[in-house]
């Protein structure tokens, strides 16, 4: 037997692929962050066109400059971010963005600020780096809203970065302005980075986003089209991030992927470019889900903050056994300590289902795993 990179033996598989792969027929999946819509008609044309178009080649290794330009004005409008297409990349989703980013700036004795809970993919990037994780709590009191004295507490000399999500998975918290802004001038008061994944940006119900590089020059800021657009398997999301830094990002994409997809290009451009009403029907739609399944949890005894994004309820549940009998009984899950220690006790419920789904996901629950 070969023996892998030392590396590699500090990740573990994704606990959510494997429930998502072991789902039993008939199941109702509320462990897959993905939404349940399809791509737009609009989005799906243009890739469509693209395809007729022979747009099917290498694109610039930065991504088709019209993008580029379309996501710097996206930038400015919706963040008050000024880049320039030179400094923005588009990458094979978040994911690429998120994994270059750790892989540019992170090494061994450098330690990276992470919310606990967070998306499980934060963790392997860190260990495959070779950085420390400095885990800071994002409790339940505070709605699991990271808070920027908390963050404070755990700086040291050899802070290299903080990972924010915001909205989060798997909590749905939406951080706060004063808080955003706060870490964002101690990363410039200690010079360290925010690595600020805003995936969920546009799914946001009665706040508004704001991001750390508005306040901060010490920040990639990565978005993507999987989420707002439904588009989770084309696998195109981008990133800016200052001069310099942006530089060396480009290094880690060029000699790993070369480019994003060129199809999935041309349907990026669209999204930004074309009418925005369905991605305002899906937000309403997902609120509506939303309301309804935080309802009926906490109607069953288990406390639920109620989300302020995304599209995840991470309820407290202090049965160990919870997952595998609400699997037993058709409907998945998944544990909250996959997301770090502090969400033992808790489980991550995905509400990209449709509401019919999630009203019987509720009663199975009710009838068969609280009452059973």
């Amino acid at each position: 037997m070969i023996n892998p990179a030392s590396r590699t033996k500090l990740i573990e598989l994704s606990q959510i692929r494997k429930m998502f792969e072991a789902t039993k027929p008939g199941a109702i999946n509320l462990g897959i962050g993905e939404p349940d819509f399809d791509v737009p008609q609009n989005i799906k044309d243009a890739m469509k066109k693209s395809i007729d178009d022979n747009d099917t080649h290498y694109t610039p290794n930065k991504g088709y400059v019209e993008l580029r330009e379309e996501i710097v004005k996206k930038f400015k409008r919706d963040n008050d971010i000024k880049t320039t297409p030179e400094d923005v990349i588009v990458t094979v989703g978040a994911s690429e963005a998120l994994y270059i980013s750790a892989q540019a700036f992170i090494e061994a004795g450098d330690e990276v600020i992470l919310p606990d809970p967070s998306f499980l993919l934060y963790e392997a990037c860190i260990n495959l780096a070779g950085g420390t994780i400095v885990p800071v709590e994002c409790k339940m009191e505070n709605e699991f809203k990271l808070k920027a004295e908390d963050v404070e507490n755990k700086i040291t000399p050899n802070t290299k970065a903080i990972m924010l999500n915001s909205p989060s998975n798997p909590t749905g918290a939406v951080m706060e302005k004063e808080d955003i802004k706060a870490i964002a001038d101690l990363s410039m008061d200690n010079d360290f980075l925010i690595i600020s994944d805003e995936i969920y940006e546009k799914i946001i119900y009665d706040k508004k986003h704001y991001s750390p590089a508005r306040y901060s020059d010490n920040v990639i800021t990565i978005n993507g089209f999987s989420k707002t657009y439904a588009m989770t398997g084309l696998r195109v999301g981008y990133l800016t991030a200052n001069e310099t830094n942006a530089e060396e990002l480009f290094k880690v994409h060029q000699n790993s992927i070369a480019c994003a997809n060129s199809t999935a290009q041309k349907g990026a451009y669209e999204a930004l470019t074309g009418p925005q009403d369905d991605v305002h029907k899906m937000v309403n739609e997902f609120k509506r889900r939303r309301d309804l399944i935080v309802s009926r949890l906490n109607g069953m005894g288990y406390e639920t903050v109620n989300a302020e994004g995304a599209f995840y309820v991470f309820p407290k549940i202090d049965d160990e056994d919870f997952v595998k009998k609400a699997a037993d009984a058709g409907v998945v899950t998944v544990n909250g300590a996959a997301f770090g220690s502090n969400g033992k006790g808790h489980v991550r419920m995905s509400y990209a289902n449709s509401y019919e789904n999630i009203e019987k996901a509720m009663n199975i629950l009710e009838e068969r795993v609280v009452n059973g």
